[in-house]
């Protein structure tokens, strides 16, 4: 769903049914002050769902040393626990939109903020690495659905405030990734140390996020327009006949070679952070950093993502070729892992950085998705199909990564296929950036 947002941002969205109702209760007694109180009240459970998208992520990362001692974890189990953000992603986020049709987004959201504060409460004290896997996979659950309609939900209240509403919910959400890698150890320390605890304090994050969505748990969420449509077809007499009706064709996404190099390019991508999220702060500790400058670290690579979001996309738009960008990302990469293998501990700060910017093919991809089709229709097809094979692309990696890192007793292996799995992508990223449109490879 993400990807439709950069292709959004410049076309004209019909005005939501609350729009048109809002008009009509201007004119009665507190109607406007209520309308005006319920946008504030959505503003701030964008807000804050954005931010507890990542916290179970960066969190868990940043204690990953005290959970595998605490649970007596392998290398093995613990990178099967870096692989399971992109597994929920891939396999609850494809629920979201039916369970929207059904309940509607904001109760799914208000769900999910729920079952983000559950299962981060949970997993710490469920007693085994079996119940933390399942606590975590709670969590994640709720983090995929409300990740995949909060952009729905943005789309449905301000269609004519699309770019600067999704601008703050993407800094809320690197907002929140960075400041559980920054804080979360020093917290733990300040409470007593214990890992547990350090883990199960972003529930309340998670429980005040619940709050705002409640007002909206009976409300559905209705199509974009849906009010205004019915009544100007109202006006208009009958409902134009099946034959007027212009159905959007079909795309047969696995024909289109840029499809497939979007999707590949999109899980490469995913790997890569999801390797960094949950292994980068490990690096560093095993090179001697202390616990608490590593997790700052890992903010350092999240935070840069909140400026280069927005530089990164527009540039992409003015460019009739992505592969630039995409090499000059990959480059970046290169130069990051090149240094934790060789001063891991002596160029930290700059290896952080240089990864952040790497990290950055995520808005890339997103734009990308957005310009390799023509059609509204086209641009969520290959949405779908690029972020779901492209997250299930993602999910061997930071197993990988563990498995290697446990055989082998050290980060030279790791690093290694980090750096392999980067050129892929750049090649991969070069192709599907290319000028051209999956409709005129899909519909052959």
């Amino acid at each position: 769903m993400m990807g439709l947002m950069p292709s959004e941002e410049t076309r004209t969205t019909t005005p939501p049914t609350v729009r048109s109702s809002a008009a009509h209760d201007a004119g009665k007694p507190g109607g406007a002050s209520a309308r005006a109180w319920t946008v504030r009240l959505l503003v701030l459970g964008i807000v804050l769902s954005a931010l507890n998208l990542r916290p179970a992520i960066t969190s868990l990362g940043a204690l990953l040393e005290e959970v595998r001692d605490g649970l007596g974890m392998s290398g093995s189990v613990a990178g099967l626990l870096t692989s399971v953000p992109p597994l929920c992603f891939a396999v609850f986020g494809v629920m979201a939109p039916r369970l929207a049709r059904r309940f509607g987004a904001g109760a799914v959201v208000c769900a999910g903020m729920a079952a983000i504060a559950t299962g981060l409460l949970i997993r710490p004290y469920a007693g085994g690495t079996a119940g933390f896997l399942a606590g975590s996979a709670l969590a994640l659950m709720g983090i995929a659905v409300s990740n995949v309609l909060m952009p729905v939900i943005v789309k449905h209240w301000f269609p004519d405030r699309v770019g600067s509403m999704t601008g703050l919910y993407s800094m809320a959400l690197a907002l929140g990734t960075a400041l559980a890698a920054a804080v979360t150890v020093p917290l733990t320390d300040t409470l007593g140390g214990s890992w547990q605890t350090g883990l199960a304090l972003w529930a309340g994050l998670a429980v005040a996020a619940v709050l705002p969505w409640l007002p909206f748990v009976r409300g559905r969420v209705t199509p974009p327009g849906a009010g205004e449509r019915a009544a100007e077809t109202a006006s208009r007499g009958p409902a134009p006949t099946e034959h007027a009706r212009v159905e959007a064709p079909r795309l047969r996404m696995a024909r289109s070679r840029t499809a497939w190099a979007l999707a590949v390019f999109f899980g490469l991508q995913a790997t890569a952070a999801y390797i960094t999220m949950g292994w980068m702060a490990q690096i560093f500790r095993d090179a001697g950093v202390p616990a608490g400058t590593a997790g700052l670290l890992l903010a350092v690579t999240m935070v840069m993502g909140v400026p280069l979001a927005f530089v990164i996309p527009r540039l992409a738009t003015r460019l009739p070729h992505q592969g630039p960008i995409v090499l000059a990302l990959g480059v970046c990469g290169l130069a990051g892992y090149a240094g934790l293998y060789l001063a891991p501990a002596a160029g930290a700060w700059a290896w952080a950085v240089l990864l952040g910017i790497a990290n950055c093919a995520f808005p890339l991809a997103l734009t990308m998705v957005g310009m390799r089709a023509r059609t509204g229709p086209g641009v969520a097809q290959l949405s779908a199909f690029a972020q779901s094979t492209g997250y299930l692309i993602s999910i061997p990696g930071p197993l990988l990564v563990g498995v290697l890192y446990q055989h082998s007793g050290g980060w030279g292996l790791p690093i290694a296929l980090m750096s392999a799995l980067m050129i892929p992508q750049m090649a991969v990223g070069f192709l599907a950036g290319r000028d051209r449109t999956v409709e005129d490879e899909a519909a052959r």
